[in-house]
């Protein structure tokens, strides 16, 4: 099957900054992870959404959509149509929480346990794959500047925190 990631052969091209360079080289790789991964998932039937979703109830049983949302940080509307699909798929099942019935716990199915072992497998392999080659030094010092970017970019206030600022 011929690949649709468009990003696979692009170089780059024209004098970049050394902070822009790395830049764009970090989001071209970014862009090909995103679209390998949506490949898998669209021969899967199930999609990003989703899978996140699965993966969540594979390490968190028994959680509610609400609990869901707020780890994954979307809203609930946005979690309960994907939950409404992976339902009907028989990834997953809603039982009433015993303690609040107006709640529905979500369970995966055996279905979904599979879906999540299979994928996890492959996950693996892609990483396996993204850093053939590299020494467990390179992967720590690689780690660290990582983390240096977060914490560099962690200083920048969002909108969010400048409004409650000028309260």
């Amino acid at each position: 099957m011929k690949s649709t990631c468009p990003f696979r052969d692009k170089g780059i091209k024209g004098n970049l900054s050394p902070t822009h360079g790395v830049m764009v080289r970090y989001m071209r790789i970014m862009k090909l992870h995103r679209c390998i991964m949506d490949e898998r998932l669209r021969q899967t039937g199930v999609y990003r959404s989703q899978h996140q979703i699965l993966m969540m109830l594979s390490d968190h049983s028994n959680v509610s959509q609400k609990e869901i949302a707020e780890r994954l940080y979307v809203s609930t509307a946005t979690i309960a149509v994907s939950v409404k699909k992976l339902e009907k798929g028989g990834y997953i099942t809603r039982a009433v929480d015993q303690e609040d019935n107006r709640m529905n716990k979500l369970c995966l199915t055996e279905k979904g346990t599979y879906m999540v072992e299979h994928s996890r497998e492959f996950f693996h392999n892609v990483e396996d794959q993204m850093f053939n080659g590299f020494s467990k030094e390179e992967l720590a010092a690689m780690g660290q500047y990582l983390d240096r970017i977060y914490d560099n970019l962690s200083q920048i206030p969002l909108e969010k925190e400048m409004t409650e600022r000028e309260d």
